[in-house]
């Protein structure tokens, strides 16, 4: 009797090129919450993120046997995911004629702006439940592509260079797209600067710190 490793990414993954369905339902299983969280994020609705998780996983199903490896599974799926949702957005908006970006400023690649200082996390002061549903409602209403970007970097926190992984941008275009996204984030959550002002703080820094946030 033959024991097979199920413990990595790889195994299960060559296991099912192997035709083992058993190593795709432990793959689902290992990433399902995952891959629904980001859904639900970029959706902010738990119908709507469902039909997108679900709809990657079905891709994942179909293409996983051509999957050469090239990137790690989890930036792989954050890219099907990401690819869903803007599937989902197309057809969503055909009729509202929305942009899914906002135009750059070249007609081309976007100008290459300065990167502002990582420490100042926006989504590190939403830290109640109403900063957090403010915080959601102002995202949501980002271009796709922004939506996007500031997700996977702030609530997913990941790095730039995986970002251009999911996305297939060159690495200054994320930046210079995300510094933009934060910019239009701030000016949405500008009417709301009081709630996320830090009333009581250990130090003057952190609260000056929340202050910049916005």
């Amino acid at each position: 009797m033959h024991t097979y490793d199920y413990s990595s990414d790889e195994a299960l993954i060559e296991r099912f090129k192997e035709g083992d369905e058993l190593a795709f339902d432990l793959l689902v299983r290992r990433y399902e919450q995952k891959v629904y969280q980001l859904a639900y994020r970029l959706t902010n609705n738990p119908d709507d993120a469902a039909d997108v998780a679900a709809e990657a996983f079905l891709r994942m199903y179909n293409s996983l046997k051509r999957f050469r490896g090239d990137a790690q599974l989890s930036t792989w799926l954050y890219r099907v995911v990401s690819n869903v949702f803007f599937d989902f957005r197309k057809r969503e908006s055909r009729h509202q004629h929305l942009p899914l970006e906002l135009p750059s400023d070249d007609g081309d690649e976007p100008m290459e702006l300065p990167i502002e200082d990582e420490s100042v996390d926006i989504v590190g002061h939403a830290l109640h439940e109403e900063q957090k549903r403010v915080l959601m409602e102002a995202i949501q209403k980002l271009p796709d592509y922004q939506r996007v970007m500031v997700t996977l970097f702030h609530l997913e926190e990941r790095p730039y260079e995986e970002i251009a992984q999911i996305l297939g941008l060159p690495l200054g275009t994320i930046k210079s797209r995300l510094n933009r996204a934060r910019n239009a984030l701030r000016r949405l959550l500008e009417p709301y600067r009081e709630l996320f002002e830090v009333e009581t703080s250990p130090t003057v820094g952190q609260a000056q710190e929340a202050s910049d946030a916005l």
